[in-house]
């Protein structure tokens, strides 16, 4: 009998396309995303846990963007429960709008606001300068994550529009590449900044 993810969506025939994130996105399905940090201490291990889960603790603990993380922590202080269920919500608005598997559609976005170049600063002889670099495959896959909940909590400040609609909103944004995508705009962004430092 196959695992179904919140015993509703299957994730058969669903694979990851980018060749340099086949290893470190895992779409073995969990019906309860929860594994307790079991991957969290040792390197690498976390690239194991599914993706929803990492997508649900990403947004346990995302950072501020804007100065507003203190403010928009009423569902950013780890509460499992509540991200569950924000998570759950959220995929059904996906599969309400796109009539597509929304597990799909995460794993599409991710691999579509994962950025493949960014700056870091070199200091040499007391001056610095910026240097474009390749980012590893695990730190891709933690920026996307990273972008995609940030965009999603931003856009649901002062908002009408609630966390959950924020969300599914911002994931198929991203699936499709689209410019509505706030991570797909960082990730262009930092690209272009890349490529003007070389």
């Amino acid at each position: 009998m196959a695992v179904l993810v919140f015993n509703r969506w299957s994730v058969e025939g669903i694979t990851v396309n980018d060749p340099g994130l086949k290893a470190y996105i895992s779409v073995e399905p969990r019906v309860v995303p929860r594994t307790g940090g079991k991957n969290a201490k040792i390197r690498f291990r976390k690239s194991n846990t599914f993706i929803v889960e990492r997508m649900m603790n990403k947004m346990m603990n995302a950072g501020h963007k804007a100065k507003k993380h203190k403010i928009t922590s009423y569902s950013m202080t780890g509460k499992g429960y509540t991200i569950f269920n924000i998570m759950e919500d959220a995929l059904t608005v996906i599969e309400n709008k796109t009539k597509q598997n929304p597990i799909f559609v995460l794993v599409k976005a991710v691999e579509n606001a994962a950025p493949r170049e960014e700056i870091v600063t070199i200091e040499y002889g007391g001056a610095k300068y910026p240097k474009a670099v390749e980012v590893a495959p695990q730190r891709r896959v933690d920026q996307a994550l990273k972008y995609i909940t940030q965009n999603a909590y931003q856009r649901a400040f002062n908002s009408r529009k609630s966390m959950v609609n924020c969300l599914a909103d911002e994931l198929i944004a991203a699936s499709q590449n689209s410019s509505q995508s706030g991570a797909i705009a960082k990730k262009l962004e930092m690209e272009r900044q890349a490529d003007s430092s070389r």
